[in-house]
């Protein structure tokens, strides 16, 4: 179960985030290139799901995230992720819940990849009011292969690694109010997914 706080973050704010006291220390920063996967038919999205492929350094990563509910920014959902083959799409393997795994696998010959998600992810691990807290800072866009479509991507991710989920909230009051200033952070309940999704229909309008 993947617990997560999605907070919008404006390009002129980065410089004074990045001096927050909790964000000082060193950073581990990865490049990560997405793929996302749907039907011709749509039925991930009709699901509300995501499958997406995931190059993070030199290892590849099969992703399933199922329909959560998301408000103000927080969204809990069920994932599953692990080590992959580029193209195998082997669900029976990654996904414990059985019938989901049946019908990812029925799915899969008529899976296509849609669009792409390409950005450089900075992150830290935090303790903050009781909880532990994975903070990753994402810069860089969404666009569809083939096609002139891409957005920008700037957004700060709180996912709960143990603790109280109210920590997410807390944690983002506190990383608005850097050495520099107020910044702003807004929450958002659009994913990855969701707004690549929003820009591959544009290209088939």
């Amino acid at each position: 179960m993947e617990t997560e706080l999605k907070l919008i973050v404006c390009q002129q704010d980065v410089a004074a985030l990045l001096t927050h006291p909790l964000l000082t220390q060193p950073a581990q920063t990865q490049r990560l290139l997405n793929t996302y996967f749907d039907t011709p038919a749509l039925d991930l999205k009709q699901r509300r799901m995501a499958v997406r492929e995931r190059l993070a350094g030199e290892q590849w990563l099969l992703t399933v995230k199922t329909a959560g509910k998301s408000e103000n920014g927080l969204s809990r959902r069920q994932e599953w992720e692990g080590p992959t083959t580029p193209g195998a799409l082997q669900f029976d393997t990654l996904v414990d819940d059985t019938s989901l795994a049946a019908d990812l696998m029925a799915l899969r010959p008529n899976l296509k990849a849609l669009f792409c998600t390409d950005f450089e992810r900075q992150r830290w691990v935090v303790t903050h009011d009781g909880a532990q807290i994975e903070v990753a800072l994402d810069q860089g866009r969404i666009h569809v292969p083939g096609t002139a479509l891409q957005d920008p991507l700037l957004e700060l991710e709180l996912e709960l690694l143990s603790g109280p989920e109210s920590a997410l909230m807390v944690l983002a009051d506190v990383l608005r109010q850097t050495p520099q200033g107020p910044v702003t952070l807004t929450p958002s309940d659009a994913s990855k997914a969701q707004r690549g999704m929003a820009l591959w229909d544009t290209s088939n309008t």
